[in-house]
C-alpha cells in the first residue's frame, strides 16, 4: 500500500523518525490489522466443509 502522499518527519540528523499518511489510509490499516488479529485468535478453530456450512446457513434461513 504506496500513498503518493504521505510525508516524512526528518530528526535534525537527517533521520527519518515518524511518517504522516492519509486518515483513510490509516483507518485501511487499522482495519485490516483487526482482520489479521481475528485470523490469529481462530487458527486452531476446527473447520467445516463448505457443504456443511451451506446446510447450516439453509438451516438458520440465511440462504
Amino acid at each position: 500500500m504506496y500513498s503518493e502522499n504521505q510525508q516524512y518527519i526528518i530528526s535534525p540528523k537527517g533521520k527519518k523518525t515518524a511518517v504522516v499518511i492519509p486518515l483513510k489510509h490509516y483507518e485501511e490499516m487499522l482495519e485490516d490489522l483487526h482482520d489479521l488479529a481475528v485470523i490469529a485468535e481462530r487458527k486452531d478453530e476446527p473447520t467445516i466443509s463448505l457443504d456443511e456450512l451451506k446446510k447450516r446457513l439453509k438451516k438458520n434461513g440465511l440462504i
